[in-house]
């Protein structure tokens, strides 16, 4: 059966790339940006837990996304 993609998160991660752009030489600065997408992200992944073939095409795998989270604080 093929992955059902979704645009969860789409309009977070738009919101990084706006900020990477305006912020070129310094993305430390979008670091609130990376930090909302990487939580709906999670979110996303937590609810469709018992469809494991649903992805969001604005989200990374989610063991990038946990990992993520447990280096950055989740909070």
């Amino acid at each position: 059966m093929p992955k059902k993609e979704i645009n969860a998160c789409q309009s977070e991660a738009c919101a990084l790339q706006t900020c990477l752009n305006k912020y070129t030489y310094t993305p430390e600065r979008c670091h609130i940006n990376m930090r909302k997408l990487y939580q709906c992200c999670q979110q996303f992944y937590q609810t469709q837990s018992t469809q494991d073939k649903a992805e969001s095409t604005a989200c990374p795998l989610p063991h990038v996304v946990n990992r993520w989270l447990d280096e950055h604080g989740s909070s």
